[in-house]
């Protein structure tokens, strides 16, 4: 079963940063490593889904012309466009995967900390717009916990299994530790290097 809105609402009546994005090394760190793997300094648009606060979303406004960002919480919401008021090619919206996947294509998809969330056949349906609506030249990078998570069916190396199957080939760039997983599909077929 997906974990529904009202469960992140209650993480977030408590602290506006449950996660602790802000604070802890564990989190600044990731995300420094998400953002190095990344193959490009810049791409035309990029979709965020479960931004949270926002803590990545400012960083990847400022690699991406146009960004757009959701999350099933109402309060992340406001937290995260809080963040991005001074980004005006930056878009916060509510909505959860996999049925609020937005029309068009990304040449960026960010899929972090989000697939044990949902049950398996939502996260599946979840990977498969994301790959559908990547650009060729696109990459799709995501990064998960390892650990089991209560209230979850799986957990990050499962989450990854999934992604792996629907992008239809095994991860270009891998990083692997023993508490997170960090993954990274390009499709150098325009001519760009990773």
């Amino acid at each position: 079963m997906s974990l529904p809105a009202s469960h992140f609402e209650a993480l977030y009546a408590g602290d506006p940063d449950p996660w602790a994005f802000r604070t802890r090394w564990y989190e600044r760190r990731k995300r420094s490593l998400l953002l190095a793997c990344l193959p490009r300094p810049r791409f035309a648009r990029g979709f965020e889904p479960a931004c949270a606060n926002g803590e990545l979303s400012i960083e990847l406004a400022q690699r991406c012309d146009q960004l757009l960002c959701s999350d099933p919480s109402a309060t992340a919401v406001g937290l995260a466009r809080q963040r991005l008021a001074s980004c005006d090619h930056a878009r916060v919206r509510q909505g959860g995967l996999p049925q609020d996947w937005p029309a068009g294509r990304f040449d960026l998809v960010v899929l972090g900390e989000l697939g044990y969330y949902l049950a398996p056949p939502a996260w599946r349906l979840a990977c498969e717009r994301a790959a559908a609506s990547l650009e060729r030249g696109g990459a799709l990078v995501a990064c998960h916990w390892r650990h089991p998570i209560q209230g979850c069916e799986m957990a990050g190396d499962d989450v990854h299994a999934l992604l792996a199957e629907a992008m239809g080939a095994p991860a270009r760039v891998r990083h692997l530790e023993p508490d997170f997983r960090l993954e990274l599909w390009f499709d150098d077929s325009a001519g760009a290097a990773p």
